[in-house]
């Protein structure tokens, strides 16, 4: 993947199949959680609450995406991510392209994030 000069460069750069679930998942991130500020972080784009703490990450690949959390957050929430039909890795949801993006169990698992960095020492 080539270097991306910002947040915003990595969403120009997505390809044609790409584009859809990412931008859906940018708006979903920020319709969520509105403080979180998107970085470019490891050239990929992180969602942040405080002084640098990462909520998820979003991830691109050829036949899939993936919305990506802290393992030891994810491990409680993997099962239900694996009942609805998704492929769950350590601390991500695979998202195949040509499925159409599970928004409610996605915002579900946002929200979860949110209010676990609100209740932790860092929030």
């Amino acid at each position: 993947m080539p270097k991306r000069a910002s947040d915003d460069d990595y969403f120009a750069q997505l390809g044609d199949v790409q584009r859809p679930h990412l931008e859906a998942l940018r708006t979903l991130s920020s319709d969520v959680d509105p403080e979180a500020r998107e970085v470019l972080k490891w050239n990929l784009p992180v969602y942040v609450r405080g002084e640098n703490t990462n909520l998820w990450m979003l991830q691109n690949f050829k036949h899939h995406c993936s919305l990506r959390f802290n393992p030891p957050f994810f491990a409680t929430h993997k099962e239900t991510v694996e009942a609805a039909g998704y492929e769950a890795g350590e601390g991500f949801v695979k998202l195949p392209y040509e499925r159409e993006l599970p928004t409610q169990l996605l915002r579900s698992l946002m929200q979860a994030r949110v209010r676990d960095f609100e209740s932790s020492d860092a929030g």
